[in-house]
């Protein structure tokens, strides 16, 4: 959608990303603080998770958390909350006609929170619920699993639901007094914002009953380190193996990298005629198969993850093995790179079709760095993409030989071992 973007830092230290798509018939929302898990004790770990849960609930304005939603939702607008290791989100999505009056709840909500003993006592059960449904989920579990192992701040939902005992009504009033200020909070808004508009968000926002506070709070210092043996979770209710091969280099990728090896990842598992997905399909091997990239404050990260029969497993590391080698040793040819880049360009057109869409596209990296993508030139950096690049990327991430491999189910740990031995070698 065609839109141009604002940006604008008030006098109270927040700062954010006015959007304004002219032809737009809704408004988001997405207000960001740097609030996550990783401030509090491991002991406490459920503290921020649960203050999201009751903050979006009595406010001094509307004094039950089941009349606020009654309220808020009245003409259709939808609401929600995530807690992460780094952030707490809280965004929504309304009617153009009502964006005003939206906005003006969300606001109270977070300004102005009762955390009533009563909500505290159903959202500790919901969130009880919520991590046991979590739990359940086997490629959830095998990577929280293997992140906790590499050293990262992550907990495993199984670990969290037992320590959720810990966390008192007090905790989550004291987390929301260190981490909900002005300075520590960013926002993107997108919808039809002219001048107008623009000013009454920036006033409503400049006047959020919220203390300074002493700035954006940093993210942590988190440095990977190499799994010597494969990290096996035996599930005897588990058929298939559930897997993720990580690797890591230690520092953030440039734009450039990750347009690289973005596009390298697409050849690879992104299409059915990619390199090892299409490769793997052809042979009757596996039905589907994941691949991404990732980003901490000084870390990058490539995975590879899929569930297999264990019979097909060793096959399918065969060809992650050889196609990988293959890249290392620049056996791309430049049809194929143009072909991928066409399928980019498709993909980055579609990803813009709605406010919600196009919004997304700044919002992880603008509250992860503040960084402003461009997103008009996009087109530009994909045609940018080279060859020579996408080799370099993809060999310095194998280079410093921060790896593991993560499986899940009950093939045992000798099937696991051998896969083990058989992608070893390209951190060699």
């Amino acid at each position: 959608m065609k839109h141009k973007v604002n940006e604008i830092s008030l006098a109270n230290g927040a700062r954010g990303l006015l959007i304004d798509v002219p032809d737009a018939t809704v408004m988001t929302f997405e207000l960001n603080f740097r609030a996550g898990e990783y401030l509090v004790e491991r002991e406490k770990w459920e503290t921020p998770h649960l203050m999201e849960h009751v903050l979006l609930g009595a406010n001094e304005l509307i004094p039950k958390a089941s009349a606020f939603y009654a309220e808020f939702e009245k003409n259709g607008a939808y609401s929600n909350a995530s807690t992460g290791t780094y952030d707490i989100n809280y965004e929504s999505e309304c009617a153009d006609f009502e964006w005003d009056r939206i906005l003006s709840l969300l606001l109270v909500a977070i300004a102005k929170p009762k955390f009533l003993k009563e909500e505290f006592t159903a959202e500790f059960s919901n969130v009880r619920e919520e991590l046991t449904a979590r739990s359940n989920n086997h490629f959830r579990h095998l990577s929280l699993s293997l992140r906790e192992a590499y050293g990262f701040k992550v907990m495993t939902d199984q670990e969290r639901i037992k320590l959720m005992t810990n966390v008192y009504l007090e905790d989550i009033r004291t987390h929301y007094k260190n981490t909900h200020t002005t300075s520590n909070l960013r926002f993107v808004i997108a919808g039809k914002l002219p001048l107008q508009r623009r000013k009454h968000i920036a006033q409503a926002l400049s006047a959020m009953e919220l203390p300074k506070g002493d700035g954006r709070l940093e993210l942590p210092e988190e440095t990977p380190s190499k799994i010597t043996h494969p990290l096996y979770i035996h599930n005897a209710t588990v058929d298939n193996l559930y897997f993720y091969i990580d690797t890591f280099m230690n520092r953030r990728m440039r734009d450039p990298e990750i347009d690289a090896l973005g596009l390298i990842n697409s050849m690879l598992t992104e299409t059915l005629y990619s390199r090892i997905l299409g490769t793997a399909r052809e042979r009757g091997l596996v039905y589907s198969m994941n691949s991404g990239l990732g980003q901490t404050k000084n870390v990058s990260n490539w995975w590879f993850g899929t569930q297999v029969l264990p019979a097909n497993a060793p096959a399918l590391f065969d060809i992650i093995n050889k196609e990988l080698k293959s890249v290392f040793a620049g056996k791309l040819n430049e049809e194929d790179i143009t072909a991928a880049k066409q399928y980019a360009l498709g993909r980055y057109q579609r990803s813009g079709q709605t406010v919600g869409g196009m919004a997304s596209g700044y919002t992880y990296r603008y509250f992860f760095d503040e960084h402003i993508d461009d997103y008009y030139k996009v087109p530009e950096r994909i045609r940018a993409i080279s060859r020579n690049r996408i080799i370099e990327i993809s060999k310095e991430l194998f280079s410093e030989n921060i790896w593991g491999l993560g499986c899940l189910g009950n093939a045992g740990e000798d099937v696991v071992n051998q896969l083990y031995d058989r992608i070893k070698p390209l951190w060699k």
